[in-house]
């Protein structure tokens, strides 16, 4: 997988956070269901700061776009074997969130409104 798609989903992803305020360890988590390498971690936080997408203060950041995930548009499921891209567990039903820069996923049920911020 290309960086720039890795940069694009994380991006994605952050700016649909629903979540007044995240630790950066938090945000780090949420992210890395799309990237574990660190370098492009570090470039996802930084674009999205750059872009207006997240502010970062004292180890807090807060998103601002507001663009949140819409589970009936924006979320699909599949049926299949699948392993939760947060917590690892098997999966017959996987959860993706669909953004312009493809899906970011599979997730468990619970795991999807974690990383959305809808629990």
């Amino acid at each position: 997988m290309a960086e720039d798609d890795r940069v694009e989903r994380g991006l994605a992803l952050l700016a649909r956070l629903e979540h007044e305020s995240l630790s950066l360890a938090e945000v780090v988590d949420r992210i890395e269901t799309v990237t574990t390498d660190p370098t492009v971690t570090r470039t996802i936080l930084d674009r999205a700061e750059l872009r207006g997408i997240i502010e970062r203060e004292d180890g807090i950041v807060r998103p601002k776009s507001r663009q949140y995930v819409r589970f009936g548009r924006d979320v699909i499921t599949k049926e299949g074997e699948f392993s939760c891209r947060r917590c690892g567990s098997s999966l017959s039903t996987g959860y993706f969130i669909r953004v312009d820069a493809g899906e970011i996923g599979p997730f468990g049920s619970s795991c999807i409104r974690k990383v959305t911020g809808r629990e």
